[in-house]
C-alpha cells in the first residue's frame, strides 16, 4: 500500500528555480518561455515569497506551510491544492481556480481573491498499486476554516463552503456568492457586503461591527448571537462601566479599604477599548466580551472569565494566575509571555489556572508560563507553544 502522499512529486531547488525562470518568460510572452508544470508538486514549507506563478498549473500541489506572501497566483490552477497554514499575505489570487483547495489556517491578509472559484471539488487518480482513489489533504476540514483574510478582495467569489472562525476583517465581498456558507464565528468587521448572497448561510456568533450587513441577501440566514459594534458607553445598573472598573481597581489597590468590588457577568468591555496594565484581580466577569481588546499586562489573578469572548485579544504579559477561563473563547488570542501558572492563596495552597474546555485555536502562547494549568478538553489546534512552560499542566496534545 502506498503512503498517503505517494502521489506527490518531490522538487529540488535547482529544478524549481529553472521552472520559475521559464515561467516568467512564458507570462511575459518571451521566447523560451514555458508554463510551470507543478501538478502534485510537494512544495510544503518552501519559501516562494513574491514568486511569479500567474497561470501556473499547481493542481493537487502540496503547499502547506509555504511562504507565498506577495506571490502572483492570478489565474493559477490550484484545484485540490493543499494550502493549509500557508502565508499568502498580499498574494494575488484573482480568478484562481481554488476548487477543492484547503486553506485551513492560511493567512490571506490583504490578498486579492476577486473572481476566485472556491467551490468544493476533489481530485481522483488511479494507480496499479492503489487502484482508484480520491486525493485530499489529511483531516481536511473546510476550505477557509480559521483562515485570515483581513482586507482581502473576494469580489464575485464563488461559494466558500466553510469559513468558520475565518478572519475577514475589511474583506471586499461585493457580489460574493456565499449561499449556505458556514461563517460561524467569522470576523467580518468592516467587510463590504454589497450585493453578497448570504441566503441560508450560518453566521452564528460572527463579528459584524462596521459591516454593511443590510446590503446583503440574508434570506434564511442564521444571524443568532451576532457581535455588532459596541455601545459608546456600557452601563451596569445605570452606572458607566468605566466607573465600575475604576472602583474595582481602587478596591484592589487598597486591599478592600476603598472602592467597591465589581460584579460584571456578561458585560461588554469593548467600549473601554483597552485595559492595559489595569489591576483587576479577582474580577467576576463570566460571559463577558473582550473581543479584540488590548489587555497587555492586565492583572486578572483569580478572575472569573469563564465563557468569555476573548477572541483576538492582546494578552501579552497578562497576569492570569489562578484565573478561571473554563469554556472561554481565545481563538487567535496573543498570550505571549502571559502568566498562567498557579496563584498562591495561602500557606501550602495554590489556585490553578483553569482553561478546561477553552478554545485556544491558533492562539499564541509562546513563552507563557502555564505550569500546572488545566487544559482538559481544551482545543489547542494550531496554537503556538514555543518556549511555553507546561510543566505539570493537565493537557493532551
Amino acid at each position: 500500500m502506498a503512503s498517503p502522499a505517494s502521489h506527490l512529486r518531490p522538487q529540488t531547488q535547482s529544478y524549481l528555480r529553472a521552472a520559475l525562470a521559464a515561467h516568467a518568460r512564458y507570462v511575459q510572452g518571451l521566447a523560451g518561455g514555458r508554463r510551470a508544470d507543478l501538478v502534485r508538486a510537494d512544495l510544503a514549507d518552501w519559501n516562494l515569497e513574491g514568486a511569479l506563478l500567474a497561470e501556473a498549473d499547481l493542481t493537487g500541489a502540496r503547499l502547506s506551510g509555504a511562504i507565498l506572501a506577495g506571490a502572483d497566483l492570478s489565474r493559477a490552477n490550484l484545484f485540490g491544492a493543499d494550502l493549509r497554514d500557508a502565508d499568502l499575505r498580499g498574494a494575488r489570487l484573482a480568478q484562481a481556480d481554488l476548487r477543492g483547495a484547503s486553506l485551513r489556517g492560511a493567512n490571506l491578509s490583504g490578498a486579492d481573491l476577486s473572481g476566485a472559484d472556491l467551490r468544493e471539488g476533489c481530485i481522483a487518480m488511479q494507480t496499479r498499486a492503489d487502484g482508484f482513489r480520491v486525493l485530499a489533504p489529511e483531516a481536511r476540514e473546510g476550505n477557509l476554516e480559521y483562515a485570515v483574510a483581513e482586507g482581502a478582495d473576494l469580489t464575485d467569489i464563488m461559494t466558500a463552503v466553510d469559513g468558520r472562525d475565518a478572519s475577514l476583517t475589511g474583506a471586499v465581498l461585493v457580489g460574493a456568492r456565499l449561499a449556505n456558507a458556514r461563517l460561524d464565528g467569522a470576523d467580518l468587521s468592516g467587510a463590504q457586503l454589497d450585493g453578497a448572497d448570504l441566503s441560508g448561510a450560518c453566521l452564528r456568533g460572527a463579528i459584524v461591527a462596521g459591516a454593511n450587513l443590510a446590503a446583503a441577501g440574508l434570506e434564511g440566514a442564521d444571524l443568532s448571537d451576532l457581535l455588532k459594534a459596541p455601545a459608546t458607553v456600557f452601563y451596569v445598573d445605570d452606572q458607566p462601566l468605566h466607573d465600575i472598573i475604576a472602583d474595582h481597581e481602587a478596591f484592589c489597590d487598597s486591599e478592600g479599604r476603598q472602592g467597591v468590588a465589581a460584579r460584571l457577568a456578561g458585560a461588554d468591555f469593548r467600549s473601554l477599548r483597552h485595559l492595559r496594565s489595569r489591576r483587576l484581580s479577582g474580577l467576576p466577569a463570566p460571559g463577558a466580551i473582550f473581543f479584540g481588546m488590548d489587555l497587555r499586562g492586565v492583572q486578572l489573578q483569580g478572575a472569573d472569565l469563564s465563557d468569555c469572548d476573548l477572541r483576538k485579544t492582546d494578552l501579552r504579559g497578562a497576569d492570569l494566575r489562578g484565573a478561571r477561563l473554563t469554556g472561554a473563547n481565545l481563538i487567535r488570542a496573543d498570550l505571549r509571555d502571559a502568566r498562567l501558572g498557579p496563584l498562591a492563596i495561602g500557606e501550602g495552597r495554590l489556585l490553578r489556572t483553569d482553561l478546561n474546555r477553552a478554545n485556544l485555536r491558533y492562539a499564541d502562547l509562546s513563552g507563557a508560563n502555564a505550569s500546572r494549568a488545566r487544559f482538559l478538553e481544551a482545543d489547542l489546534s494550531g496554537a503556538k507553544l514555543t518556549g511555553a512552560d507546561l510543566r505539570g499542566a493537565e493537557l493532551v496534545l
